[in-house]
C-alpha cells in the first residue's frame, strides 16, 4: 500500500476572470509521486489556469492546494524551488545562446563552478544540443526550442515537472521526439509529471492516469486503457445527410437503443454516436433502423473506444466540438 503523500494535490479550486469568465469551477486533482499524469481538455478548459496556481503564478479565488507537501499559498517559495515549469510560450532568452540561458537558470537555482558545468553539459547531450550549444536561441528549430524548455525546467533536478502543452506548435516529427524525450525522463529519473495537453493523443500515449476537463471541473479520471473499456463493445459512429430536430432525436434515440446490443446512443449535429456489444454485427440492423425513420446516412465506422468516446460520454459532446468553440472563444478574449 502507497502512504507517501500526494506529489500534487488540489482540492476545489475556483477562478473567475474580469468578464465573468469562469476558468475553475471545482477543479480536484491528485497526482501520485513518481508518475505521469494528464490533464486532458480542449483549449480553454481551465488546464493552464490549474498549471499558474499549482506553480504560484496565479491564485485562486477558494480553494486549496499543495505540490511537493508545499502549500501553494502559504510557502510559494518552497514551491518553487521544489518544480520545474515548462510554459506554452519558450521561456528562454532569444539572443542568448542555448549554454548560457542553462548556466543561468542554474544560477538562480545557486548551481555553481563545476556542478553546474556538468549539469549544463548532461542536459545539453541529453537533449541533443551539445552542437548548437554556442548559437543564439532564436536560430532554434521550434524542436530545438522546446527540448531547451524542457531542458531548463530540469537544470536544478525538481521533484515535480509541470508540462503545459509540451508540443503545441510542433511538427510531428518533432512532436513525436518530445514524446519519446518525456517517456524517458519518466521512466528512467522517476519524476513525477503533470502533463497538460489537449491531444487525444498525447494523452493516451504518455500518462498513466489522466483526468479529463470540461468547463473547469474534472468529469472523469483513469488510466486511459480503463477509461476506454469502461465503453464495453464497440464505437459505432454514423453521420446523417441533416441533423435532426429535438423530437427526432428523441425518436432515433429510442429506436437505436432498443436494437440487441447497441447502448447509449448520442447525438452531436448531424453525428450519431452509440455502443454496440459487437459493432460490426449491429451495424445492418442500425442502418435499417435509421432508413426505416426516414433519415439518410451518408457514412458509418465502427471502431474500438476511443478518448473521444469517452470526452462525448462524460462531457456530452465530442471532443473537437469542444475545442473549436474554445478556439472561438479565445479570439473573443475569453477563454484561458
Amino acid at each position: 500500500m502507497n502512504t507517501r503523500a500526494p506529489a500534487v494535490q488540489a482540492r476545489q479550486l475556483t477562478k473567475t476572470y474580469p468578464g465573468d469568465v469562469t476558468a475553475l469551477n471545482g477543479m480536484d486533482v491528485t497526482v501520485e509521486p513518481g508518475t505521469v499524469f494528464g490533464l486532458l481538455g480542449p483549449n480553454g478548459a481551465g488546464k493552464s489556469t490549474t498549471v499558474k496556481i499549482l506553480t504560484t503564478l496565479a491564485r485562486p479565488d477558494s480553494g486549496t492546494a499543495t505540490v511537493a507537501g508545499h502549500d501553494v499559498l502559504r510557502h510559494p517559495d518552497r514551491v518553487r524551488r521544489a518544480i520545474g515549469v515548462v510554459a506554452q510560450n519558450s521561456g528562454a532568452d532569444p539572443v542568448a545562446t542555448g549554454r548560457e540561458n542553462l548556466r543561468l537558470q542554474g544560477r538562480l537555482y545557486g548551481l555553481r563552478g563545476a556542478g553546474l558545468d556538468r549539469r549544463v553539459d548532461e542536459l545539453l547531450d541529453r537533449f541533443t544540443l551539445t552542437e548548437a550549444a554556442g548559437r543564439q536561441v532564436k536560430g532554434y528549430s521550434g524542436g530545438m526550442r522546446r527540448r531547451l524548455d524542457v531542458a531548463l525546467g530540469l537544470v536544478h533536478r525538481p521533484e515535480v515537472l509541470f508540462l503545459d502543452e509540451p508540443t503545441t506548435g510542433l511538427d510531428p516529427e518533432a512532436r513525436t521526439a518530445m514524446w519519446d524525450e518525456i517517456g524517458r525522463l519518466a521512466g528512467e529519473e522517476g519524476l513525477t509529471i503533470l502533463l497538460t495537453t489537449h491531444y487525444l493523443e498525447e494523452a493516451d500515449r504518455l500518462a498513466e492516469r489522466i483526468a479529463i476537463v470540461d468547463r473547469g471541473r474534472v468529469v472523469v479520471e483513469g488510466t486511459p486503457d480503463s477509461l476506454k473499456g469502461e465503453l464495453r463493445g464497440d464505437a459505432v459512429h454514423v453521420e446523417l445527410r441533416e441533423a435532426p430536430g429535438e423530437a427526432g432525436r428523441t425518436l432515433l434515440t429510442g429506436a437505436l437503443t432498443g436494437l440487441p446490443g447497441v447502448h447509449e446512443a448520442l447525438f452531436d449535429g448531424r453525428r450519431i454516436s452509440a455502443r454496440a456489444d459487437d459493432g460490426a454485427a449491429a451495424m445492418p440492423a442500425l442502418l435499417a433502423a435509421l432508413e426505416r425513420a426516414g433519415v439518410t446516412v451518408v457514412a458509418a465506422t465502427v471502431a474500438r473506444p476511443s478518448l473521444d468516446d469517452v470526452y462525448l460520454r462524460y462531457a456530452g459532446r465530442r471532443y473537437a466540438e469542444a475545442d473549436g468553440a474554445a478556439d472561438s472563444l479565445a479570439l473573443a478574449g475569453g477563454a484561458r
